[in-house]
């Protein structure tokens, strides 16, 4: 590893506070004081720190949701000492209709921001049918309501993992980044998407558990010894999320500057010298788990990257310009009994 990968790393470490525990974040405020904005998934690693980046904010009204009681129970004690006004956290599952349009018509919401989702590759290959009802009908719901009740912005979490997807994680989110990008052309709601790769110690992902295996003095497992990600750490994507929201339409796709890929033994040999543990620390290298690239993309072969006057954003532009709807009475008519591979499938053909 050279001295500039491993300065990078340093970076997004110290950045994400997982070895400084002093660190101060910027406080950046956006006006949204016409705006009532709902955030779902906001007991997830984005939601959340979407949600504590607004309340430094103005706003009309914020209206926080999750699935997750716990989670979202810890959020409120996380929040409690700011002494907040206009913020209300909801337990509410998005893909039950009935729910969904109680709150659109009781709050009105103007602005949505939908981070939930379903993101663990390898565990939705097993359960691929549950993501195909959060990620794809989840979000459709939550669009077409957006449509009906004249929301003004739709801004969608997406993922690296939906371009040339071989996952049913990656599938479901390439499908939902279609659906949107097909109302946009149709209906006056601006639907925009936000694409980027993993975020640096969020729920799930390799640094806590690094972390907790050198803690528990077990060996730091990897995949495959030149297996690679693209990384992001979670204040500068929400971040640049809620800039873009105040951008003027020009395209409706975004990715952000993370940088080039960085390789996880790279990552888990930074861990091990910050631990003050030397390279003699076991390693075992598992192999790919089911859905898994051995790298990722933040494009596709049709698409481009296009500079804006924000050096951390970029616009996806794509060149087919033609952007059908999606056959959505096939994916509810998937039965259980199929493979994953068939309902891969399935949803390739979706597309």
């Amino acid at each position: 590893m050279n001295s500039s990968t491993s300065d990078r790393i340093d970076n997004l470490l110290l950045n994400s506070n997982m070895f400084s525990s002093k660190l101060k974040q910027n406080l950046i405020t956006h006006d949204f004081s016409d705006d009532i904005i709902i955030i779902t998934g906001a007991a997830g690693s984005i939601g959340s720190t979407l949600a504590k980046q607004l309340i430094h904010s103005t706003f009309k009204k914020l209206i926080l949701i999750d699935i997750a009681e716990s989670p979202l129970y810890e959020l409120i004690k996380d929040l409690e000492s700011k002494q907040l006004k206009n913020v209300e956290f909801f337990v509410l599952n998005i893909t039950e209709k009935t729910s969904l349009e109680h709150l659109f018509i009781n709050y009105k919401p103007t602005i949505i921001l939908h981070a939930a989702a379903y993101k663990h590759v390898p565990l939705m290959e097993h359960n691929p049918l549950e993501a195909i009802k959060l990620n794809i009908f989840g979000t459709k719901y939550l669009a077409d309501m957006s449509i009906t009740f004249n929301v003004k912005k739709f801004i969608f979490i997406s993922t690296d993992k939906a371009v040339n997807p071989i996952s049913i994680m990656g599938l479901t989110k390439l499908i939902a980044e279609r659906y949107l990008k097909f109302l946009e052309k149709q209906f006056k709601t601006t639907f925009l998407i936000t694409r980027f790769g993993n975020v640096l110690g969020s729920n799930g992902s390799v640094i806590p558990l690094f972390n907790k295996q050198i803690l528990n003095k077990e060996p730091i497992t990897i995949t495959d010894p030149n297996i690679s990600r693209y990384f992001i750490n979670k204040e500068k994507a929400c971040n640049l999320i809620l800039k873009i929201t105040k951008i003027h339409k020009s395209s409706n796709t975004f990715t952000f500057n993370m940088g080039e890929p960085i390789k996880i033994i790279d990552l888990a040999q930074r861990i091990l010298f910050l631990h003050n543990l030397n390279d003699n620390y076991p390693i075992n290298y598992i192999g790919l788990r089911p859905g898994e690239k051995l790298k990722e993309e933040i494009i596709s072969n049709s698409e481009k990257l296009v500079a804006t006057p924000n050096t951390d954003i970029f616009i996806v532009e794509n060149s087919n310009k033609i952007i059908n709807s999606i056959n959505f009475l096939k994916l509810e008519n998937i039965s259980r009994d199929l493979s994953s591979q068939e309902i891969k499938t399935i949803l390739k053909n979706s597309l």
